[in-house]
Order: C-alpha cells, then structure tokens, then sequence
C-alpha cells in the first residue's frame, strides 16, 4: 500500500507492506527523505498528538494506517515522545511519564492543637510533605533507607534554580577519544582526556522501590529444580511496572512470570550457556504487555531435612551479595538501561533488579531484593571492577596497565578511633554498591498466567526428563476444537507454552504466534476467532487432534517421569522421593532431603 509522508520540504509517497513493523517505515522515511538518524518523528495528526512509536512488536495495519493515509514529519519531538540519543530512538517507561507529572506531595489536615491559623491557611504543621522529606521516609512503616528515583529528581528541582541546572550524566572510567595534544595511552594522556577520580558513596536513591511477585506458584515451580537436585538455579523474571503507593513517587516491579535460560549448575556453581531464544522471548513478552525486570538465582543449602530448614548463609558477618553476583548485577542493569530525559545520552541507571534465594535467620527460605549503584555500574561497564579470590564480600578495582588506563577510586569509613578515613578501593567493601529492594508475595494472589493442574513444562530441564514436545503440548491442547473460545484462550495463556511454540517446529504457528499473544492480552476473543480460522490454526488443530487420540490408546502403558529408576552420570541407581521429589544419587531407604521413607 501507499502511505503519503508529509514534511517542510513537501509530500513523499512511501510504498509498504501492510504486515511491515513501524520500524521498516521510519527506515523507508529515513532513506527516501535523506533524513539523519535522530531528531524527528512520526504523527498521524498534524499536530504531534498521535504518535507512530518505531519501536513495537505491531504492524501497520495496527496502528490503524491504510492504503492513501497522510502521515506527517516533525522535527522538534516534546518531553514525553522520543527522547534523542547516540544509538537509536527510545521512549520513556509509561510509569515515568505518569510519575513525572506528579507532585508526590503527601497532603496534611489543618491540626486543631498545633496550627494557630484559619481553615484556608498553611503552616509548618499541616503543609503538604515533599516526596524526598528524609525525615517523613523514615517515619513510614516499614522505614524507607532510600527515596524513590522521581522524588530525587523533585530534590535536583526544588530550590530558586526551579532544576534549570539540574542534569543527570553516567560516570565515564575511560579516556576521552580525539585528544590531540599528546600520544595515545600508554604514552601520553592530560586533563583534558583524563577521567576523574571517584570517590564511592552510597546512593540516596533507588529506581525501584518494591518487587512483587503476583503469586507464589511461578516461585514454588521455580524452586522445584533444587529441591529435585540439589543444584542451584537462575531464571529472568518478566512482568511490568507500576505504581507504589507505600513510597512516594515510588515505583513497582511487579513479576508474571520466570524464564530459566540455558545454563549449567551444580550445588555451589551456575554457568550460562548461550541462549539463542533470548530475542525470541522478549518479543513474545512484549506482545503479552510484559518486560524483563529482573533475575532471580538460589543459594540454597538443606540444613535440617527433618524440619525441611535450609542455612542462614548470608548476613553482617559475611555478605548479602557477592562481589560476583554484584558484578553480574551491574551487568544486567547496563543491558537494560532506565530511559531518562534528564541524561545527555537518554540513559541513567536501570530499573533491573536482582532476587537472591537464600535462608533467613529463622532458617527458612527467603527472598531478597537488590539492585547497585549507579557508581558500580559504570565501573562494570568500562571493565574496571573484579572480585576478590578469598573473600566474596570484597571487590578490587584494577590497576592501570598498557591496555587500560583505571582512574583511582576510593572510599571512606571509620577506623578504631573513629575518625574517617580515605582509602583506595583495593580491595574493598562491596557493599557500598548494594541498595536493597524489598521482595514480597500479594495477600490475594493474582494470576496474568492463570494456574493449571498440569501447567506446561519449564523449558531447559532436561535433566529432569521435563520434555518439551509434542506429547507435553496435547497435555495441555488435547480436545481445544471441541471447547469454547474463552476455555481455549485460557489453555494457551501458559508462559511456557507459548515461547514452546514460538521458537519450535512442532506445529505450524511460528507466524501466528505474535498476534495470538496480543489477543490472549487483551482478551480479544474477536480477534482470537480470526486466527482460529487461519490455515496454521486447522493445521494444528488436527495435528492435536489425531496425535491426541494415540496417547488416549496409549495412556495405560504410559509411565511418569517421577516413577521409574533413574541412572546418573556414573551409573548408579538413584529415586525420586515420593514426598518432596528430591532426587537421591545414593541407595538408602529414607530421603536425603526429608528425611522421610522410601516407600
């Protein structure tokens, strides 16, 4: 179809495809206009009201556009469209645009006893509260350590500047390029090219305030892989951000599901494997209104099996967060960096938060939430930040070499005589970096994946004959041309299922998977009707169906995973404790685990 493009310089016919993503047309835009790469957007209004974001998993069609619509260029984009930076057209989170027009003022009723004025009056007992008002943070039950990200931004406002100075900017650990006033490191460098000093301090702020996991099923699912193995495990968690109504201004990371990548683990070690569907899930997940918000890894050791207690492995005396999972933490908050209008790049920080599982002081299974500082991001990030061998509490900022020049950083604490003192960051505490997040389940549990009696298989666990196949799909699919839309739709909302079938050749949806996962979102059953009647769908339908009926002829010679022997490695016999599923390497007649019999 034709799409008229119109801009200052007149109007351009622009030739697309229907199905195209809007990326494909701002690339089209791009080329036939001869246009730079930033500095301009598309609006189906003249005046900039509707907004054709780039970026999005829909298709043209969808954003409402048909053969002969006039779209229009404009080349100066307000604070809450696209945000101008080095690599690519990005959009600020929904929640910070919402966040940012909001006061956050905590309001005050006029107090009979202490305010001597009229009811339309304001004094310093009953004046609205600012969001950043350290002394009210800790007042709050529980106690706030850091204010939230958008109520440090009020703080850099507030003031007779009004903010007019106020700008974020990333901390850079490398030389500045195009220095021509001497030879490049290691033969020259000066202050003009130099990157500063750094001077550790703890971070007064927070970009999320509160982790939620919607239900504790994903979690008790996630779990199971240590509880049958004893190895330890890690998995994404993707869900969405909202609002916090316990902080001010304070933001949610609310979590819907867990995706285990491909990784190898044993009880004390995890090592990732590459993972060549990563770009595939986050795609499926967009088009369910989800994001990667975090990761979650156990750390998790039995310690009474009778009681089912694990030990209290991290506290005071040793750590919280390794310098390893510190690093790795700062990693995936440079991937998936916080959009920020204030910054000169359009990045400052990330939203990205990190679960670790590990035993509390009551030795219970626990669930605690972190993210780093901004300062150890950087550090990560320009390769200046290692752990230690012999402590894992300890990190080492590495010195300078022919390779890589290192700015000196230091930190402050207090001796035996309490004075301050400054010392150079080799080693140094790691908990300087760490900002806590709490991590809590709902009172009423809520479900965007609602719970099945036999919920899908979690890809990636082979070891614990969790096949994903043809069979595990009829499992869940068997009899869906006899039931109702609404039943249906229900059947396939499985996180699982449905990257299963979007990255796998079992049946023919591959090309249906996008749309399929809109419709599920919105509880489209319109839309959902439609694509029932596409050639993929009856194709599979049938698939389903006639494979459906061999495994009903072949149920009473079926077997379950959990109910055979099994070999390990080295061919010793091992079983599955009928009580807690643990796996045992070992003949015995109790669990390992549990402690409870074999038969």
């Amino acid at each position: 179809m034709i799409i008229r493009v119109q801009s200052k310089d007149g109007t351009k016919r622009i030739e697309i495809l229907p199905s195209s993503r809007p990326r494909t047309l701002y690339s089209k835009v791009r080329t036939d206009l001869k246009l730079d790469k930033n500095g301009w957007a598309l609006y189906k209004v003249r005046d900039g009201s509707d907004l054709i974001k780039e970026r999005g998993s829909y298709t043209i069609a969808d954003a409402g556009l048909r053969h002969g619509d006039m779209i229009f260029l404009r080349e100066e984009p307000n604070s809450a469209q696209p945000i101008e930076t080095t690599d690519d057209w990005v959009f600020e989170d929904e929640i910070d645009v919402t966040l940012s027009n909001d006061d956050g003022l905590t309001k005050r009723k006029r107090d009979p006893q202490l305010c001597c004025h009229g009811p339309h009056g304001k004094c310093l007992h009953c004046s609205p509260i600012e969001p950043y008002d350290e002394a009210y943070l800790k007042k709050l039950n529980p106690p706030v350590k850091h204010m939230a990200f958008h109520a440090f931004i009020k703080k850099l406002r507030s003031g007779a500047s009004r903010g007019k100075f106020a700008s974020l900017e990333d901390i850079s650990c490398k030389i500045k390029p195009g220095c021509t006033d001497h030879p490049p490191w290691p033969k020259g460098i000066c202050t003009k090219c130099q990157p500063s000093a750094i001077t550790l301090q703890r971070q007064q702020y927070r970009h999320v305030d509160n982790i939620m996991f919607e239900n504790s099923m994903m979690v008790d699912r996630f779990l199971n892989y240590w509880r049958k193995t004893g190895n330890q495990r890690f998995g994404f968690l993707y869900g969405y951000y909202e609002r916090h109504e316990n902080v001010p201004l304070g933001i949610r990371a609310t979590v819907a599901a867990i995706y285990e990548p491909p990784q190898d683990s044993t009880r004390d070690r995890i090592e990732f494997r590459e993972d060549p569907n990563s770009e595939i899930v986050d795609e499926l997940a967009a088009a369910l209104g989800l994001r990667k918000v975090g990761c979650i890894m156990t750390d998790l050791i039995a310690d009474d099996t009778k009681k089912g207690t694990v030990k209290h492995l991290r506290h005071i005396e040793t750590h919280f967060l390794s310098a390893q999972e510190t690093i790795l933490a700062a990693h995936f908050q440079n991937q998936n960096p916080n959009i920020c209008k204030l910054s000169s790049n359009g990045r400052f920080g990330s939203k990205f938060v990190t679960v670790i599982v590990s035993g509390n002081e009551e030795n219970h299974i626990h669930f605690d939430g972190w993210q780093v500082s901004n300062q150890c991001m950087a550090l990560v990030r320009d390769d200046c930040l290692v752990p230690t061998i012999d402590d894992p509490s300890l990190g080492y900022v590495k010195e300078s070499s022919s390779e890589q020049y290192v700015p000196d950083v230091f930190y402050k604490e207090m001796d035996v005589y309490k004075n301050e003192v400054t010392k150079i960051a080799r080693p140094m505490p790691i908990e300087f970096f760490l900002i806590e997040v709490p991590a809590a389940f709902p009172l009423q549990p809520t479900f965007t994946f609602p719970e099945k009696r036999s919920p899908f298989y979690i890809e990636n666990r082979q070891n614990l004959h969790e096949i994903q196949d043809i069979s595990a799909v009829i499992k869940n699919l068997r009899d869906i041309t006899s039931l109702s839309l609404p039943v249906v739709m229900e059947r396939l909302l499985d996180f699982h299922l449905l990257i299963f079938l979007m990255v796998s050749n079992v049946l023919p949806l591959k090309n249906l998977m996008i749309d399929l996962c809109k419709a599920l979102k919105s509880r489209d059953e319109e839309a959902f009707y439609r694509l029932t009647k596409s050639e993929e769908w009856e194709i599979s339908s049938q698939l389903i169906a006639a494979h459906g009926g061999q495994m009903n002829h072949s149920t009473s010679d079926a077997v379950s995973p959990i109910e055979y022997m099994e070999t390990d490695e080295q061919d010793e016999p091992s079983w599955t404790c009928i009580h807690c599923t643990f796996i045992n390497r070992a003949c015995g007649d109790s669990c390992e685990m549990c402690g409870l019999p074999k038969q």
